[in-house]
C-alpha cells in the first residue's frame, strides 16, 4: 500500500549553469559537477540485484554500472553493452549478442559469464515475476546470451532493459565473487562511465570519468553525489555554490530563485516523489500486515495541506 503524494507543479530539478560550458564542450573529461540528492545514498545501490522498484537508485546504478539494454538519449530501451537482440517468431526465445571488447573498470574483460551470473543473482522487486516466466538463460559462446521463456511473455524486454528492474545490469563475476556482497558495496567495479574513487556511506559518492566507456568518455571528470534529504539544506547550498545539481526542491524554495539568472528550474512532472511504503505488510508477524494500522497512517496524512501545493 503506498500513499502518494502528488507534488507534480512544485517538485523541480535546479540547475545551476554557472561554470558547466568548458566542461560540457571539451573534448576530454574536464571540471567537477556535484548533485544533491533528495535521499540517501545507500551503499546498497552499488549492488543492482537487490534494486527496490523505485528509479532513485539508477542515479547512482547507471552512473557506475551497465546493461545489455537499457534507456538511452532518444531512446526508451536501446542496445547499450549488447550490439543488439532477437527475439524468435514465437516469443519464446531472445538472444543478445555482447559488443566486442568490453573491459571493467578493473580491466577483466566482459563475458556472456557475467550477463549469466549477474541475472542468476538477481533477487530485487522483479526477481519473482522473471523466475516464474524465465525457464533458462543459456551461455551459446563467450558474447551471446539466450533466453528461453516459459510462454509468450510481451513484458520481458520491459523488464529486462528498463528501469522496471534492474535485472539487466552485468556485474564483474570474477571481481564480485572474490570480495564478496560486502566487499562490493564498499568498492564495487562496473561497467558504466563512471568508476567508484570513494564513499561515506550515506553521505557521499566520489565518482570519475571512464574514458574508456564504449558511448564516449563522459564530459564531466569528477561526479560527486551527496545525501541531503533537506530541501532547505539543498537550496543553501545551492546558493552557497556548494551544489550544482539540487533535486526535487520543494514549490516554497524553488519559488525564491525564480528571476535569478544563475539558476534554471525544471518542472519534473514527476507524479509522486514522497510516499510511505509498507513493505512488511505482507510479513503476518508486522504491525503492518493489520490493515487497520496502515489505515490509521493513511487518515493521520494532511492530505488538505499537501494538496493546496499543487493548486
Amino acid at each position: 500500500m503506498n500513499l502518494h503524494a502528488t507534488f507534480a507543479r512544485v517538485l523541480v530539478v535546479i540547475v545551476l549553469m554557472v561554470g558547466l560550458t568548458t566542461a560540457v564542450n571539451a573534448a576530454e573529461p574536464a571540471g567537477e559537477v556535484t548533485v544533491s540528492f533528495h535521499v540517501t545514498l545507500a551503499p546498497a545501490w552499488f549492488d543492482p540485484s537487490t534494486a527496490p522498484p523505485q528509479i532513485t537508485p539508477f542515479g547512482v546504478m547507471y552512473a557506475i554500472h551497465d546493461a545489455l539494454v537499457r534507456p538511452l538519449p532518444g531512446q526508451k530501451m536501446g542496445p547499450s553493452l549488447a550490439e543488439g537482440w532477437t527475439e524468435s517468431r514465437d516469443g519464446l526465445v531472445y538472444e543478445f549478442r555482447l559488443k566486442r571488447g568490453l573491459k571493467f573498470h578493473n580491466g577483466d574483460p566482459l563475458t556472456a559469464e557475467d550477463v549469466k551470473f549477474s541475472f542468476d543473482r538477481y533477487n530485487g522487486a522483479g526477481a519473482r515475476e522473471l523466475r516464474a516466466r524465465v525457464r533458462q538463460l543459456d551461455i551459446v559462446d563467450p558474447l551471446t546470451v539466450r533466453f528461453t521463456l516459459k510462454e509468450p511473455w510481451p513484458d520481458f524486454m520491459t523488464f529486462y532493459g528498463t528501469t522496471a528492474t534492474a535485472a539487466g545490469i552485468v556485474l564483474p563475476k570474477k571481481y564480485f565473487e572474490s570480495v564478496g556482497a560486502d566487499g562490493f558495496k564498499a568498492k564495487p567495479v562496473g561497467a558504466g562511465p563512471y568508476r567508484f574513487v570513494s564513499q561515506r556511506p550515506g553521505v557521499e559518492i566520489v565518482l570519475e570519468a571512464n574514458p574508456t566507456y564504449w558511448r564516449h568518455a563522459p564530459h564531466v571528470r569528477k561526479l560527486t553525489m551527496k545525501s541531503v534529504p533537506d530541501s532547505t539544506t539543498r537550496l543553501a547550498m545551492l546558493r552557497s555554490g556548494e551544489t550544482d545539481y539540487a533535486l526535487f526542491l520543494d514549490g516554497p524554495e524553488a519559488q525564491t530563485l525564480k528571476g535569478d539568472a544563475r539558476y534554471k528550474l525544471v518542472d519534473t512532472r514527476h507524479a509522486s516523489i514522497f510516499w510511505i511504503e509498507f513493505a512488511d505488510q505482507w510479513d503476518p508477524k508486522s504491525p503492518w500486515a493489520d490493515k487497520r494500522v496502515r489505515q490509521a497512517i493513511a487518515y493521520a496524512v494532511p492530505y488538505d495541506k499537501i494538496m493546496s501545493y499543487s493548486r
